[in-house]
Parts: structure tokens; sequence; C-alpha cells
């Protein structure tokens, strides 16, 4: 069975005793497997559990949408939990740079960190509604999340914890995201924008395969400060 075609896939697998597993399909060769696992043939990580070649029963792929859990190789996009509210005011809610560039902090009290990622947990029954964390290893290192469908397009955003940023987590977050919005959701447009100033987050989008769409002189001011507003694209013709 080609299993290549499942990968970051969600998919229902059933194994040769009847037990039925069901999340985004990571594939893995047969190669990796023997080296790792002692395995002889390539196989499927549905979460944390294996099930080789020769194991599966059957295997469906199934529509999921909204914020769906998305796997990469080093990375989990989950849906926020009660829990992540403290984490994310302590990391991100006392960092100045999460506003430096936008004058907007969500988590920038301890009630504000929990109110927000209240309205996230209520909005996920929403299907045009995307709100993930970034998680590594069991460990909160960002968030990302789609917000204001509109007419095919929608708008991206995300940050990570200072301590785990330039190891290319927002890139690969980022890239999966609109793999997800385009291919799954059929959403033909996302946008993204930052300061010109703001290197980092250009080289993230850049790197994710998103163009330069406008520069807007002057569109955003924070405190005292006045930024040109670069604006990014990513559509389904430039994949």
């Amino acid at each position: 069975m080609d299993l290549t075609k499942y990968e970051n896939k969600y998919v229902r697998v059933t194994d040769i005793d009847g037990y039925t597993f069901t999340g985004p399909a990571i594939y893995s060769g047969s190669e990796f497997l023997k080296h790792e696992y002692g395995g002889e043939e390539d196989g499927l990580f549905i979460e944390d559990v294996l099930i080789y070649n020769s194991q599966i029963a059957s295997i469906q792929e199934i529509a999921m949408h909204g914020t769906a859990e998305l796997w990469t190789e080093h990375l989990v996009l989950r849906r926020h939990r009660p829990e992540d509210a403290d984490t994310l005011y302590r990391h991100l809610g006392t960092d100045p740079a999460m506003s430096q560039y936008s004058g907007w902090n969500p988590y920038a009290t301890p009630e504000m960190a929990q109110q927000t990622v209240r309205d996230f947990i209520r909005q996920y029954d929403d299907p045009h509604f995307y709100s993930w964390v970034i998680d590594v290893d069991d460990v909160l290192v960002g968030t990302i999340g789609a917000y204001d469908y509109a007419d095919g397009c929608i708008e991206v955003g995300l940050s990570v914890i200072p301590d785990w940023q330039g190891r290319g987590y927002a890139t690969e977050a980022l890239k999966r995201v609109l793999d997800y919005l385009t291919e799954n959701e059929g959403i033909s447009c996302v946008t993204a924008w930052c300061a010109a100033e703001n290197t980092g987050s250009r080289r993230v989008m850049e790197k994710a395969g998103m163009r330069l769409a406008r520069t807007e002189k002057g569109a955003l001011t924070v405190g005292e400060k006045t930024y040109d507003k670069q604006v990014y694209e990513y559509r389904v013709k430039d994949q």
C-alpha cells in the first residue's frame, strides 16, 4: 500500500486487530523505522501510535475543518487549553517585543490572557475560526492563528516565545497552516502583515512562501512611532 499519499492528511486507520485510530498521519520510511524501531517496512504515525504498513486493514482520508490538530516534523499545532493562559501571560504578555510593532498584546495581564484563551476555545465550533498553540514535546512555544475570514480570504498571525525563536519553528508552523488553509479548507488567499522594520517576521513569511503584495507608507502608528506596513499574500496559484 502506498502510504506516502497520506502524509499530513487526516485519516481513519483500522488495523488487522480491529482497532481504529483517527488523526493526522505522519509517514515514515522503512529505513528510518528499521534504524529507530527495528521494523522492516514503512508505516504511519497517528499521533504517538506507529502502525506498520502490513498492520493496516483499511485506511480512509477524512475531512477535518476549523482548528484541527496539525503535525509537522518537529511540532504539534493543537487547540488552546485553559491552563495555557498562564504560560502565555508569563512568556508573551510580559515581553515588550510582543507589541513593539503592533501595539497589540492580548496576553498583557493574567486576566486578559485568560479571557483571550476562553474566547479562542468558545469559537472552536466555527469552521472558519483557526487558533493553535505551537507545541514542541508538550511545551508551549508560541501561537498561530487565522482570523477574519471573508470572500475566500483570511489573515494569519503568529508569535513565538523569545527563548524558542531562531530555531525555524515559526516558519515550520506557518508553512503547515498555509497548506492546511489552502489545501484542506479551500481558502484561496491568506494574508499577513508586519512593520517594515520587523525583519524577523518578514523573513518567516518569505521562507514560508508568502509574497510581498504591497507596502502601505506610514500605515502603522505605535505610541509615538510610525512604521510602513508591509502586506504579504499566499495564494493557491503561488504553490
